[in-house]
């Protein structure tokens, strides 16, 4: 499979997930002689996948950061280390004569991971797409981001951000040393993003940064908080930005995703003037005419968290005629 095109149309608040498959070794137990199998069944958004090869020729790295990682391998002169998913959900993997790499590409980084086998890919909606519950996360590592509930299985969307930043921390979220956290001025974000993680890290960053900050878990939650805040201002015969001044989104979020909240802003006549920042690992050359597409006013990459407070100034400043 090679990620040529990505037909899905932007604001339709709905996902490409490939799903794929592990088999794992299940211990012994309760008087049970042998060992059991037992296939657990993942995916990951299609727009993260650039293609899905057979196992190459791995070479062995001097040092690796985590036991998970096998090697690497030369791709199309790219050098791309390797992931054992069951080693790095700590299961054991069942050995099979043609295991599937799947060969990613988010936060500017490319990375490919080892996994049994591939199942179909789905077309949904994020409306189908559960968050996990306490439980599931804490069992998981929090490596899991979403639940969807398919026919006759439950497949788990993982989040290949957190793991490949828990291998080499320098790959997470980082702030910039060179933006400037001072200001004389207060005002109010809007933050929509299913990561625990990524939003008390942008309540801690932008309210350094002179920002009071409203987090909300999914798009669809901060949708009903601004056509809140929409019928207030009317009631009261006031500007919207005087309620708020801005909204950082995140494009995968269970419920709505991002695109789709920036789409509904923008459609709206009243809304549209607030500035819509899409902060995302999704953020990439390749994809970013998506947001385009929806009518945010900027796009930047996850990793650059430092970045956000910055543009939002501009963006606010901007919206209000005041000098930037």
């Amino acid at each position: 499979m090679s990620q040529t095109n990505i037909l899905l149309e932007a604001g339709t608040n709905e996902l490409e997930i490939v799903e794929f498959y592990l088999d794992e070794e299940v211990l012994a137990r309760d008087g049970a002689q042998e060992a059991t199998t037992y296939k657990g069944y993942y995916g990951v958004n299609v727009a993260k996948v650039l293609e899905i090869i057979r196992l190459p020729r791995i070479t062995a790295l001097p040092e690796v950061s985590h036991p998970s990682v096998l090697g690497a391998f030369n791709l199309r002169n790219h050098i791309i280390p390797l992931v054992d998913l069951s080693l790095w959900l700590e299961k054991k993997r069942l050995a099979t004569d043609s295991p599937k790499v799947i060969v990613t590409e988010f936060n500017q980084v490319t990375t490919a991971f080892l996994v049994t086998g591939l199942t179909r890919i789905h077309r949904i909606s994020w409306e189908s797409v559960e968050p996990p519950s306490p439980y599931v996360s804490s069992m998981s590592g929090d490596s899991i981001t979403g639940v969807v509930r398919l026919e006759d299985r439950i497949v788990f969307l993982l989040d290949l951000e957190k793991i490949v930043a828990d291998i080499n921390p320098d790959l997470g979220l980082h702030l910039d040393a060179e933006v400037d956290l001072s200001s004389s001025s207060r005002f109010r974000v809007m933050v929509a993003d299913d990561s625990t993680l990524v939003r008390e890290m942008q309540r801690d960053l932008l309210g350094k940064a002179g920002f009071d900050v409203e987090l909300y878990t999914n798009g669809k939650d901060a949708w009903e908080r601004l056509e809140f805040l929409k019928s207030k201002a009317q009631a009261e015969g006031r500007a919207i930005s005087e309620y708020l001044q801005t909204v950082v989104a995140d494009i995968e979020m269970p419920g709505m995703d991002g695109m789709n909240l920036t789409k509904r802003i923008k459609s709206d006549d009243v809304l549209k003037k607030l500035p819509v920042i899409l902060f995302s690992s999704l953020i990439t050359d390749k994809l970013r005419h998506k947001g385009e597409s929806v009518g945010a006013d900027d796009q930047i990459s996850k990793p650059e968290l430092g970045q956000v407070a910055r543009r939002a100034k501009a963006l606010i400043k901007e919206m209000l005629g005041l000098e930037r």
